[in-house]
């Protein structure tokens, strides 16, 4: 059978067994047998054992099975796990309600802000909006909040996990790639942070526009006034600063006595960890202690505590998980793991660590785990059946064939991303397109890509992943498939239909679009973090 055929016959057959409901792992798996069988005929059990095609899909699926940063996926889900359970992520979510409560819009606001501090700890985007459906939408239902604000606050905030690091999508992107993980992190963090802040923006806007749409709370007669507040946000910030100096002042001074940051020739400086950096990091505390103890006082110093520490806890895990990859201490794997235990000794502080809480989490990674792995098998063995067969090769001929501008065949792929996108899992896309797909962005010239401004050629995979993640943003938000909306249906009142839900969507997903556009046009917003 020839490969043209062959591929249609492959397209049909994944979206007929999809929307037969079955399992995408499965069905990718079972498309992966009728391919070989279709290319090389039924008498494939019986020949060339341990040396044919049968065996370069086990070699592949053994590749996959047995990368070192897999292991991270369950961690970071476990993590994930542990912070629902917890009272980590409602206290967090008080002490950013207590700044902006008088604010209009503000408790979507800080829906928004909760969701990207929950994406940089843990990047799991079901729990995400699971908790923020748990904790907001009640919140802001009882205010009076225009309903399709308030889903679309939380679902499209709640998915920014796949954007901003640690992301498990940007994770898989590497290990598929062979792109390194920590580049993609530091390149989607502008780009993620750019998105929230597309929302933030519009709940502002919208809110300001139509007043109705988001009524503020009753005056609580102990909330202080606007101008105390700020001081005492001051004040908490101030001790905040104080905290991470003082960690950066016995990291020098660990490096200073072990001679371990000694300046040496072709080795880079160790950033705010030199002999140098000393009077620095003690005039910080100096000042810090000044500001407390004379400009705020010790009285508002302990109100503003008081109210802020909530946030203590996730800025620790944060600094754990994101601090260690970019400190250079661990890789990623390592850096989850230290996550889990950063979150495990802090619920345990708390007196919210049980039994049952460790056995619930658990029983959810092994659930979410398990269905990630058994996609990963089943597209693994889909992509090595289809290069196999010479898919990719056919595929990039035919697009490269079409003789369309660079940025058309872009805009061509971001339009299969979004469309797979709409019936498929993240999973699956990337295994099964990504091969397809970046060998032919390497071919492009390099110089032809973007609207606005081109990106160096070391850049290009790096940049593609990101916009890659952008597409899986809108993926989460798109009917029918959707997950973000099912995600919040599993929490949300019996009076919100999934229509109510998709329907709130449509304007973040107009959002999310904007945030793409601004890749596609100026790519080089990607290498800001970079460097040379």
């Amino acid at each position: 059978m020839d490969i043209g055929t062959l591929s249609l016959l492959l397209l049909i057959g994944l979206f007929v067994l999809l929307a037969m409901g079955m399992p995408l792992g499965f069905a990718s798996a079972t498309l992966a047998g009728a391919v070989l069988i279709m290319k090389f005929g039924p008498d494939l059990l019986f020949r060339d054992f341990g040396r044919g095609p049968l065996a370069v899909l086990g070699q592949a699926i053994y590749r996959q099975m047995t990368n070192y940063v897999l292991i991270s996926i369950p961690l970071f889900i476990f993590m994930a796990a542990l912070l629902e359970r917890s009272g980590i992520a409602k206290d967090m979510y008080s002490s950013i309600n207590v700044w902006l409560s008088r604010t209009r819009g503000g408790i979507a606001i800080v829906t928004s802000i909760m969701a990207v501090v929950m994406a940089a700890m843990s990047g799991i985007v079901g729990g995400e909006v699971v908790l923020l459906g748990l904790i907001a939408l009640p919140q802001m239902l009882r205010l009076g909040y225009n309903q399709n604000l308030a889903i679309g606050t939380i679902c499209a905030s709640g998915s920014l996990g796949t954007m901003i690091p640690p992301s498990i999508v940007l994770i898989f992107y590497g290990l598929i790639t062979e792109t390194s993980i920590k580049a993609l992190f530091t390149a989607s963090f502008l780009p993620g942070f750019m998105l929230a802040s597309f929302f933030i923006i519009y709940i502002i806007v919208r809110t300001r526009l139509n007043p109705d749409q988001a009524p503020l709370p009753e005056p609580d007669p102990d909330d202080p006034p606007a101008g105390e507040k700020s001081l005492l946000f001051g004040a908490f910030m101030t001790i905040l600063v104080m905290g991470f100096t003082a960690l950066l002042l016995v990291r020098a001074l660990f490096q200073t006595v072990t001679g371990g940051n000694a300046i040496q020739e072709g080795v880079d400086p160790i950033p705010l960890g030199m002999v140098s950096d000393l009077p620095y990091l003690i005039g910080v505390l100096v000042v810090g202690a000044a500001l407390l103890q004379f400009g705020f006082g010790r009285e508002r110093t302990m109100t503003g505590w008081s109210m802020g520490k909530g946030l203590v806890a996730p800025v620790i895990v944060i600094g754990v998980v994101l601090g260690s990859i970019y400190g250079g201490i661990t890789g990623i794997t390592e850096a989850a793991a230290m996550g889990v235990v950063a979150v495990f000794l802090i619920t345990l502080a708390r007196g919210e660590m049980s039994f049952d809480v460790v056995w619930d989490s658990l029983m959810r990674t092994m659930k979410s785990t398990g269905t990630i792995i058994w996609v990963t098998i089943g597209a693994a063995a889909l992509a090595a059946a289809y290069t196999l067969a010479g898919g990719p090769t056919y595929v990039a001929n035919m697009i490269i064939g079409a003789e369309l501008p660079t940025m058309g065949v872009i805009l061509l792929m971001m339009l299969i991303f979004l469309i797979m996108g709409m019936f498929m899992d993240w999973v699956g896309i990337v295994l099964l397109i990504m091969p397809v797909f970046l060998p032919i962005v390497m071919r492009l010239p390099v110089e032809e890509l973007g609207f606005l401004g081109s990106i160096e050629p070391q850049y290009v995979a790096i940049w593609f992943g990101v916009v890659f993640c952008m597409n899986m943003q809108v993926s989460f938000l798109s009917p029918p498939f959707g997950p973000a909306a099912f995600y919040l249906k599993s929490v949300a009142p019996p009076h919100i239909t999934l229509i109510d839900i998709f329907r709130g969507f449509l304007p973040f997903i107009g959002l999310q679009l904007l945030a793409l556009a601004v890749l596609l046009a100026y790519p080089q917003i990607v290498t800001v973090f970079l460097g040379d």
